[in-house]
């Protein structure tokens, strides 16, 4: 058997990384992760390169058992993570034995969970990536969300367990997931195909995910906007976040498994930083639009790629200051602690 079996799935669970670039003119999407700071600091807290490949969950988690010691993290949204029937922590490597189960709950806040393994999935890249594009059946386990008995090796076993294990995410890094939220966007690139009301119904009206989201795009319903003579355009190209309106009306942003062209105006894209907010939204949660421009937009990636160097450092030092503390498993109460002890002579 291989070091990780699948017992149960849960709702949708794929293997995604940073996704497959460099393929959108001949028609594949990019495809990847939903929320690229969950993906990230998972990937760091057990060591990995930043975009390694990691299991993305959705609303709620799969039940796991391994076959080897395994340090793992969880990220994104809270699914109440449980190791042998006990809560562990999440932003946070855990290491795990030979015959531990992981199991999850429905997810209490967010909707899309990571969970990364130190050494990598062992899954062949497909055009550079081992993102799942289920559409397509392509990349990933099989080109398929995971079932039950499917199995995966880890790439590197020969990893330093104990010196990856306990590392943390400073709880001020950590995001709170709230039913409404304020999307960061830059008008256009076809702002100028609707009228100047509905532009401004756009920019301050709320709007709520209806069910038809997922990994592809997020539909919204709302205030109805208005174009000044029709919706069609020839296609171009679609970007992340970018908002579409058809003849509705209501606006669909675009995600990670969008269409690479599209014949419908654009009148606004989700700047990228704010990407991984819109990918833990679920359906009744609201949003609003918030106008910025292009040089505000550089100045907030700026911000978050530096907050994620933030954390990389932190982490990394964390790593060095604890390698010289005893680990002990407290049970109080049926409730599970790890318990560090540093020796001061």
């Amino acid at each position: 058997m291989k070091d990780i079996v699948i017992i149960n799935p849960g709702l949708y669970t794929t293997v995604q990384d940073r996704g497959r670039w460099g393929y959108q003119e001949y028609g594949m999407p990019v495809t990847g992760a939903m929320d690229d700071y969950s993906l990230r600091l998972a990937n760091i807290l057990v060591g990995n390169d930043e975009y390694d490949a990691v299991l993305e969950t959705t609303l709620n988690g799969p039940e796991i058992s391994f076959n080897t010691d395994v340090v793992a993290a969880i990220t994104g949204a809270n699914m109440v993570p449980r190791v042998n029937g006990y809560t562990v922590p999440m932003w946070r490597s855990l290491k795990l034995s030979k015959g531990d189960v992981l199991s999850f709950e429905m997810a209490r806040e967010g909707t899309r969970g990571y969970i990364a393994f130190a050494g990598g999935l062992d899954i062949p890249p497909v055009m550079g990536s081992r993102s799942t594009y289920v559409r397509g059946a392509i990349g990933g386990y099989e080109g398929r969300k995971l079932k039950s008995n499917d199995e995966i090796d880890l790439r590197d076993k020969n990893l330093p367990i104990e010196q990856l294990a306990d590392r943390i995410i400073p709880p001020q890094y950590i995001p709170q997931y709230e039913d409404s939220c304020i999307i960061r966007v830059i008008p256009g690139p076809q702002d100028d195909y609707f009228t100047e009301e509905s532009i401004e119904k756009f920019f301050n009206s709320e709007y709520e995910i209806t069910k038809e989201a997922d990994r592809m795009g997020y539909r919204l319903s709302g205030p109805q906007l208005i174009h000044k003579a029709g919706a069609d355009i020839i296609s171009d190209g679609i970007n992340l976040g970018s908002v579409q309106v058809p003849g509705h009306g209501m606006p669909i942003i675009m995600m990670s498994d969008r269409q690479t062209t599209g014949g419908y105006t654009k009148i606004a894209t989700v700047i990228s930083s704010d990407i991984p907010v819109m990918a833990q939204l679920k359906p009744g949660n609201k949003v609003r639009f918030e106008k910025i421009d292009i040089r505000e937009a550089h100045k907030v990636l700026k911000e978050y790629e530096n907050k994620i160097k933030e954390i990389k450092d932190y982490v990394n030092s964390y790593q060095l200051n604890t390698a010289g503390m005893k680990r002990y498993n407290l049970k109080i109460e049926g409730v599970s602690y790890e318990v560090m002890v540093e020796e001061i002579v």
